[in-house]
């Protein structure tokens, strides 16, 4: 069939073209090719290609969210609810990636948030991302919502997916204590995102690799898998607080999430991160 992918110059976009166009006809829009906010554009696009599906990885920075709301509301509200429109209108059907940071972090209990858990953002990236699943769901019937988390893998220069590089080089990373969530390996996003597609059944999805970790969790089992000792590991990550890092938007603390509705597809759950986190290395951290 063919797909539309929006957003297709980011993470999670350029990943998914790569794997869907090994069976599909894929057309990958980066920003420049398409503003998802510009109807006239987004309309005449999609009666000409018709696509069966249309994917929405359009994305701008928490911070810059913060620091822009316009841009955040335009991009993250405006964009996935006229894509959503426009599928409707063509029939075909919708997916758009969404976030943890629709929670607030502030549960008493340390237990994972469930889709059934009541979003409550305290940023603006998470209010704009919440309201963009709601107006999207609204649009088309035929909407798949998939919330991820910290998401890492080749291609993108972020904190977690450069750690181990950094370390293995004897550079320095900086890893927060005190803020927690599930952390997601693209490969494995890519591949239950398919499974869920090829199941057909709209709702919201919460897709991230088993277990919870923080920044410095992550950059500990980074520094093991770099062969460093704990000594080593000591010397070379630098621990800071949320606070210090002195960022424009609030982080939630604790967001880590499950998948209510994979368990009732019998979707397996995902493996844990530090297995995801060991095959990213092997298979293509620093390449």
């Amino acid at each position: 069939m063919k797909i539309l992918i929006t957003g297709a110059g980011g993470l999670v976009g350029s990943h998914l073209a790569r794997a869907l166009g090994s069976e599909h006809r894929v057309l990958a829009l980066k920003h420049p090719d398409l503003d998802t906010t510009d109807a006239p554009a987004v309309r005449r696009l999609a009666r000409d290609e018709q696509p069966s599906l249309i994917i929405n990885c359009a994305v701008v920075g928490v911070d810059e969210c913060e620091s822009d709301p316009a841009l955040a509301r335009a991009v993250n509200i405006t964009g996935p609810r006229l894509l959503a429109e426009v599928s409707a209108e063509i029939g075909s059907e919708f997916l758009h990636f969404s976030s943890n940071y629709v929670f607030d972090g502030n549960r008493l209990d340390d237990i994972p948030y469930i889709t059934n858990d009541e979003p409550r953002p305290i940023n603006v990236y998470g209010r704009t991302k919440l309201e963009g699943e709601r107006s999207a769901c609204a649009a088309s019937a035929r909407t798949y919502i998939i919330r991820t988390s910290w998401v890492f893998g080749q291609g993108k220069a972020s904190c977690l997916s450069t750690a181990h590089e950094r370390l293995t080089r004897g550079l320095s990373v900086r890893a927060i204590t005190d803020t927690w969530a599930s952390t997601t390996y693209v490969a494995d996003l890519v591949g239950r995102t398919r499974e869920i597609l090829a199941r057909r059944r709209y709702g919201v999805y919460q897709i991230v690799n088993e277990g919870t970790c923080s920044y410095h969790d992550f950059a500990v089992e980074a520094a093991g898998l770099a062969g460093l000792s704990a000594a080593q590991a000591e010397q070379l990550i630098e621990l800071v607080t949320e606070a210090e890092m002195g960022r424009a938007a609030p982080r939630p603390r604790w967001t880590p999430m499950r998948c209510s509705l994979s368990a009732e597809l019998s979707l397996a759950p995902m493996r844990h991160w530090r297995n995801a986190l060991a095959d990213y290395v092997l298979h293509e951290a620093g390449r």
